[in-house]
């Protein structure tokens, strides 16, 4: 067909991986879905070879065999010995001549920007923070949970809003709506029979995360305790936000802050308006937007910066997948 590939990007989270084909001019010869990649769960060997199946599906589609270079955003990629295995082991499967392999948050870091400068704060099933120069100076945070000093995510706050909602029932806590929302959302009367639900697993521990939009629709009709875990959480937000700006020494200077993510995207207002004003006074350069585009966009922008990529390239990239 004589077409050539310059990257394949791949955006691998928890939940879906993205794959996208990238001619040097920018052109996606194709793209495949495919999905979660979860090495702590089913190891290296068997999370790689779950990837493989969508890779193959994208060449095959475009008509190539392999890339010149392979740009890996990947989820649990979370410390330099991780990405360095992970990277080892898309190598071994000869998909292109050189692999990098980062995070999974830095794709929508750079799918939110015109060059790699800027930082991105993600929260969807956890929380987390990346930002880059275009020297190549990034910051970024463990994001191993409680281990690591991180609070929020999804998760996080189904736990927290589980927490509130048991003490107030309880005694040992003030009065919250939870206690009638968290279980009404399983079609449970209490929240004694919810937490015997949980812990018996006769509510599945993989639906737990779903009291995370019950938590922020209790906090839009005025609870005080699910109004104060938002803000909790927003205050997260801009603090991980400026730690990172402060670190690349771009504090002073205007910098985008991509907010990504569903719990950031899903268009809280309580959430929206006060991490907007944390940043104004913790930050005040700093540019808060929301990124909706997939995160693969950010892999492949990634990808044909490292193989030098002209402007033009990237937009037409970026223009495949913002329409």
């Amino acid at each position: 067909m004589g077409l050539t590939a310059s990257v394949l990007a791949i955006d691998a989270g928890n939940s879906k991986t993205d794959v996208a084909v990238v001619a040097a001019d920018g052109e996606v010869l194709a793209t495949a879905r495919g999905g979660g990649f979860r090495p702590p769960a089913v190891g290296v060997a068997a999370a790689v070879d779950d990837l493989a199946d969508t890779v193959t599906r994208a060449y095959e589609a475009a008509g190539v065999p392999s890339a010149t270079h392979v740009s890996a955003c990947l989820a649990n990629a979370d410390l330099p010995v991780e990405e360095a295995q992970l990277a080892a082991a898309l190598h071994a499967r000869a998909w292109g001549g050189s692999v990098d392999v980062r995070n999974d948050t830095f794709a929508i870091l750079r799918a939110g920007v015109a060059e790699p400068r800027g930082v991105a704060v993600v929260c969807g099933a956890g929380i987390n923070c990346v930002g880059m120069r275009p020297d190549g100076r990034t910051a970024r945070f463990p994001a191993l949970g409680r281990l690591s000093g991180d609070w929020g995510g999804g998760w996080g706050l189904a736990e927290e809003a589980l927490w509130h909602a048991a003490r107030a029932a309880d005694g040992r806590g003030g009065p919250t709506d939870l206690t009638r929302t968290l279980p009404a959302h399983f079609g449970l009367p209490t929240v004694y029979a919810l937490i015997e639900a949980l812990h018996l697993e006769r509510v599945p521990p993989s639906r737990r995360h779903e009291l995370a939009p019950v938590l922020f629709a209790t906090a839009s009709r005025g609870d005080a305790v699910a109004r104060a875990v938002v803000d909790r959480l927003a205050e997260e937000v801009a603090t991980m936000a400026t730690v990172a700006l402060t670190r690349l020494e771009l504090l002073e200077e205007e910098t985008p802050v991509l907010l990504g993510g569903g719990v950031l995207t899903a268009g809280h207002a309580q959430l929206d308006d006060r991490v907007r004003e944390l940043l104004a006074a913790k930050a005040p350069k700093a540019v808060p937007r929301v990124v909706r585009a997939r995160p693969v966009l950010g892999a492949a922008l990634l990808g044909l910066d490292h193989v030098g990529a002209p402007a033009r390239a990237q937009r037409t990239t970026r223009a495949f997948f913002e329409a």
